[in-house]
């Protein structure tokens, strides 16, 4: 995993040098951005009293200051141009409780391991740009 300041983001390719966001030919594209919130994500770590940092979580972009819909269908737009669609909830793998004993079953609830997304209009999104839901 790497931290950028920036990423592009395209329709077929999700975050550019991400390759778990290629769409697959006659694939739906379901998984090929995942998004986690920092609150979750300290909440989780909090309650064990671990200090693992996100991105342990593999997830593409740490949202902070919105609660991420837990409707499929909804679109979120970050930045100008980044539309992003909720497909399904992000549910945490085992490698979890590798991280921190009982972190596995922190990220269950009410989908604090986060949720994926597909890519419905693409850009470049950069560290600290506005994301919200998109009407």
């Amino acid at each position: 995993m790497e931290t950028l300041e920036r990423v592009t983001v395209t329709l077929d390719g999700g975050l550019d040098g991400d390759l778990r966001g290629l769409v697959k030919p006659g694939g739906r594209g379901r998984r090929q951005v995942t998004l986690i919130e920092r609150g979750d994500w300290d909440a989780a770590t909090r309650e064990l009293g671990v200090d693992t940092p996100w991105f342990a979580r593999r997830a593409n972009l740490l949202v902070d200051g919105l609660d991420l819909p837990q409707t499929p269908g909804t679109r979120l737009r970050i930045g100008a141009t980044v539309v992003l669609e909720i497909t399904c909830e992000c549910d945490p793998c085992s490698r979890m409780d590798a991280l921190a004993p009982g972190l596995f079953a922190a990220l269950v609830p009410d989908w604090r391991g986060g949720a994926c997304a597909r890519v419905r209009a693409g850009g470049e999104i950069a560290i600290g740009d506005r994301i919200e839901i998109d009407v």
